[in-house]
């Protein structure tokens, strides 16, 4: 693609879940090529992941996330071929921190002026090159005492969710800013958003896949579409447990508990005439969705109207027991194939695991390794883009 814009993406062990994947296929479904890397590992090498979250403890709790696989070497990267730098949070930074070639390649980015993109924990690396003194930044509020003493002017974050930018540098305290934080981040690398204002509506449930609610959540807010996330019998400010899922080995993927995901609308409230566009992520949650009148009846009333719609992983069971396959081509998770068949669809493989497609209106896709180009396809389908 002629000058498409390139960004590295600076990870580590134990990099917050959330902080790193989201961006990453964020920045992908834009159009952007996005290398990760991570010191003493190589491509295709995976960095662990940790769940971060505010659970009514003084502090964060952690557990595993997902295994998230570099695409690229640390050793071979040169910082001039890229035009931008993001640093994920998570404790990754504290080891990352100690490490001068990690040093040495943040002060490559700084010293160009090109954008450096920096989240939580992540300033611990700001801190430790020397690259915040006299600048105004944020982070997690455990990070503070860190940044005084490399002589940064902190700005409190008035919610988790408040980012700050000074010139190059764009901080943030936690993964609940991401939408500010990847488009300050798209418009430092000069790109454009057209089509926003599109409202979307997001299908929920308990024990929904982690990444297939989230990533597509926050990177449609970050094209300043207005998202509403919604679950039967419950309402807004409620939660819904997440189930991470990955391939570790066995036979099927293996399931740790993910984030809570915070609901932001009634489902009582929902009407399809008020949105442009439905997502339904996959996971668990689709199973007794599908059971669901109500559910069944909003998914219609979205076929109906062909509007676009996207659905992924196991997200097509509901589609199925909808009805509304009949004549469509598409895919979804393998084991659904099933469902896929007997709805009266057109099976699509998905070879590989990341394939997605679109056959009218619909968006389907197989797995949340395939958000880049679900989300990519969907917002065709929404005629929103960013123009670089």
């Amino acid at each position: 693609m002629a000058n498409q814009k390139r960004v590295l993406l600076l990870c580590g062990d134990y990099v917050e879940d959330y902080e790193v994947m989201v961006p990453f296929q964020a920045l992908l479904a834009y159009g952007v090529a996005v290398d990760a890397v991570c010191p003493g590992k190589k491509a295709g090498d995976i960095c662990r992941t940790a769940v971060h979250q505010l659970s009514g403890h003084q502090t964060y709790s952690e557990s595993r996330g997902h295994n998230f696989a570099l695409n690229a070497t640390f050793d071979e990267i040169e910082a001039t071929r890229y035009d931008g730098l993001v640093i994920p949070g998570g404790r990754a930074p504290e080891y990352l921190a100690m490490n001068e070639s990690v040093l040495d390649l943040v002060k490559s980015f700084a010293n160009s002026k090109k954008p450096i993109a920096s989240i939580c924990h992540g300033q611990l690396i700001l801190a430790a090159a020397d690259v915040v003194r006299g600048r105004k930044c944020t982070a997690f509020p455990a990070v503070k005492p860190v940044l005084l003493a490399a002589g940064a002017h902190w700005e409190e974050p008035e919610t988790m969710a408040s980012c700050t930018i000074d010139g190059n540098l764009i901080t943030g305290p936690t993964y609940e800013g991401h939408p500010e934080f990847i488009r300050l981040f798209v418009k430092a690398l000069g790109g454009r958003i057209v089509g926003s204002g599109k409202r979307i509506l997001f299908l929920c449930g308990d024990f929904m896949e982690d990444y297939e609610v989230m990533v597509p959540f926050q990177s449609l807010q970050a094209l300043e579409c207005h998202v509403d996330a919604v679950c039967p019998k419950k309402k807004a400010g409620d939660k819904c447990p997440t189930a991470v899922h990955d391939f570790e080995g066995d036979q099927t993927y293996s399931e740790k508990p993910g984030h809570d995901f915070t609901l932001n609308a009634n489902f009582e409230s929902a009407d399809a005439s008020s949105y442009d566009g439905l997502v339904i992520p996959g996971g668990r949650a689709p199973e007794y969705l599908a059971l669901d009148d109500a559910v069944i009846k909003l998914v219609k009333e979205f076929m109906e109207s062909k509007k676009p719609v996207a659905s992924i992983c196991h997200g097509q069971q509901i589609l199925s027991a909808a009805g509304v396959l009949k004549g469509k081509k598409c895919t979804a998770y393998p084991a659904v194939k099933l469902n896929v068949i007997l709805g009266g669809g057109t099976w699509l493989e998905p070879e590989p695991i990341d394939r997605c497609f679109t056959d009218g209106h619909l968006v389907t896709g197989a797995a949340w390794p395939g958000h880049p180009e679900f989300i990519s396809q969907f917002i065709a389908l929404l005629g929103v883009h960013v123009k670089f």
